[in-house]
């Protein structure tokens, strides 16, 4: 094993040890702390300095996405106007490991000036910060995991940890669901996967009747681009698909036959309802690359794999 090698998996057990324990030391003020929050008809004000206020940024926007309204306000900008940010309905839950961060002192100062609810954390119970708290959220001495004791590595990670433990627990209790997520998230690959796929399909689609001749299916698979069509009978209900493998099944006299000769009968389908991720699933687990939208089982569109590449699903 390599000398960094070696490194490495010391700084991760230090870490995860100082996260057991974290676990491990949860008690009734996580309660009080999640109380708080769900009291507060304002938002949650996150503060930190340094380290501190680098994961409080991270905290502020997990709470945030996860349906609990959150802001960061820095400490040094609360202190040159800022604190009018931070108002008697909002709670405050600022971070700072050894609970003496000076930048603290007037956002500490406004909270208890204007009886707004202050949770601290921090490692030392007897810290300023964690005594003018009404919740004291307190990490375990875990030591640092660069082995000197001056680098916050454990401590972030376990203050890490507590926001998202925090985040979670708010969210299960809101019964926050992947459409909310979905609010909060309609850009990128997260908000392609929980998209709808009925926001997704494409409604002009591939269609021909069980007795259209296959000069007709080929005249629309070709114009449509999909590279299949589907198949209909006389109430427009989806009864089959042809795709290029039964055009090959069926090459020797392929003119001479009806679409409902040639067809694959009862396709995969899926309604406009569901997740995109659950279509993208259903595609890759049955190797297809179309698949038809139903209501009331009458096709209303078309995914396609290619959809699902370009929105960087896949």
């Amino acid at each position: 094993m390599s000398a960094y090698l070696d490194t490495a998996r010391r700084v991760i057990r230090a870490e995860a040890e100082g996260m057991a324990a974290l676990s491990d030391g949860l008690g009734n003020e996580f309660d009080r702390a999640i109380e708080l929050i769900l009291a507060a008809r304002g938002r949650v004000i996150v503060s930190g300095m340094g380290k501190s206020g680098h994961v409080g940024r991270k905290i502020a926007a997990t709470l945030a996405s996860t349906g609990t309204p959150a802001q960061f306000v820095h400490p040094g900008e609360a202190s040159h106007g800022d604190l009018g940010m931070v108002t008697e309905s909002d709670v405050a839950l600022v971070l700072s490991n050894s609970g003496e961060t000076p930048e603290l002192a007037d956002l500490i100062a406004h909270t208890r000036r204007f009886s707004i609810p202050l949770i601290g954390v921090a490692s030392r119970p007897e810290s300023t910060l964690l005594r003018q708290s009404d919740v004291a959220l307190v990490l375990p001495a875990a030591p640092e995991a660069c082995g000197s004791g001056i680098v916050p590595t454990t401590s972030t990670t376990m203050t890490m940890a507590l926001g998202d433990a925090l985040a979670v627990a708010l969210m299960e209790h809101r019964k926050f669901t992947p459409e909310h997520f979905r609010t909060f998230h309609p850009g990128g690959k997260l908000g392609a996967k929980l998209s709808r796929v009925g926001d997704m399909m494409h409604r002009d689609i591939p269609l021909v009747e069980e007795l259209s001749p296959m000069s007709e299916a080929l005249l629309v698979i070709s114009q449509k681009g999909f590279g299949v069509t589907g198949v209909t009978d006389v109430d427009g209900r989806l009864t089959g698909i042809i795709t290029d493998g039964d055009l090959r099944r069926h090459m020797d006299g392929l003119l001479s036959h009806k679409a409902h000769e040639v067809m694959t009968r009862a396709p995969r389908s899926i309604s406009p309802e569901s997740l995109a991720e659950q279509a993208l699933a259903e595609m890759q687990a049955r190797k297809i690359t179309s698949l038809f939208v139903l209501s009331e089982e009458r096709p209303v569109g078309l995914l396609h794999i290619h959809d699902f590449l370009r929105s960087g699903m896949v």
